[in-house]
């Protein structure tokens, strides 16, 4: 709206907004992490069609998180399809895909803004390839690849009996939204950044806390880099434990 143009929004596209598409007469439609499905009649809308911008190397990740799947997984890289909308969720014709690394300490936040860029030098590319007739369509396999679901606030629920490499990808994985947490004195406490650490010691309990809050997982321990005690604000570590004591010992759950 800031740069003039006509903005339509709609809480039921396939119910509100099928006549106002219709009446545009568009040459083709493009959606990026449009949360609707749309229908058959709004796919036929557009003569040469509607595309996505997928934040995955498709046919893997299709669905709503795809970017918080692949750091939660541990994948090494990730990238942008551009695929032909069809009536399924993720499943049409391949038409352009770039990859990208995903870097170690690299959050969900940190590479949706690179992806998004990333996607919109791609999309700009591809249009003008459309108009020209110059792209090829690609089939996806028809295996079955399983769905990325909507994130809920209890998936960032960090569980210490599973591996400090998991833990940590966690946290990459929920920063900035819905945020990893734990508990602590019976109070949640968020983390928002961490790293693989190889102090071993029990599960869950504070192994480190002078110059660093280490805690104990299934196979090695996480550090915690950056956190926010209930009622606080994000701080790093260092300076939590200035004014925070906590005992050898001290268990999260």
């Amino acid at each position: 709206m800031e740069k003039g143009l006509h903005v339509l929004q709609y809480d039921k596209i396939r119910v509100e907004g099928v006549e106002d598409l219709k009446a545009l007469k568009p040459d083709l439609m493009i959606t990026c992490a449009f949360g609707q499905i749309l229908s058959q009649e709004i796919i036929d809308i557009a003569k040469i069609g509607v595309f996505n911008i997928h934040a995955s190397l498709l046919p893997k990740y299709r669905g709503a998180s795809p970017i918080n799947e692949a750091i939660l997984r541990g994948e090494k890289e990730t990238g942008v399809t551009i695929m032909r909308t069809d009536i399924g969720i993720d499943t049409g014709d391949i038409i352009y895909k770039t990859s990208t690394e995903i870097k170690e300490q690299e959050t969900a936040g940190e590479l949706s803004e690179r992806l998004s860029v990333i996607g919109a030098n791609a999309i700009e590319k591809v249009v003008l390839d459309l108009l020209d007739g110059k792209v090829e369509y690609v089939k996806q396999p028809e295996n079955d690849f399983p769905y990325t679901r909507i994130i809920k606030k209890e998936d960032a629920k960090i569980d210490f009996n599973e591996k400090a490499e998991d833990v940590a990808n966690k946290v990459r994985a929920y920063n900035p939204a819905p945020v990893a947490y734990a508990t602590l004195n019976g109070e949640p406490f968020k983390i928002y950044k961490a790293k693989v650490s190889d102090k071993t010691g029990d599960v869950g309990k504070v192994l480190e806390n002078e110059k660093k809050l280490i805690i104990g997982c299934k196979d090695k321990s996480v550090e915690f880099l950056v956190v926010q005690k209930c009622g606080g604000k994000p701080m790093n570590a260092v300076d939590f434990l200035r004014g925070n004591r906590l005992e050898l010992g001290k268990e999260f759950k």
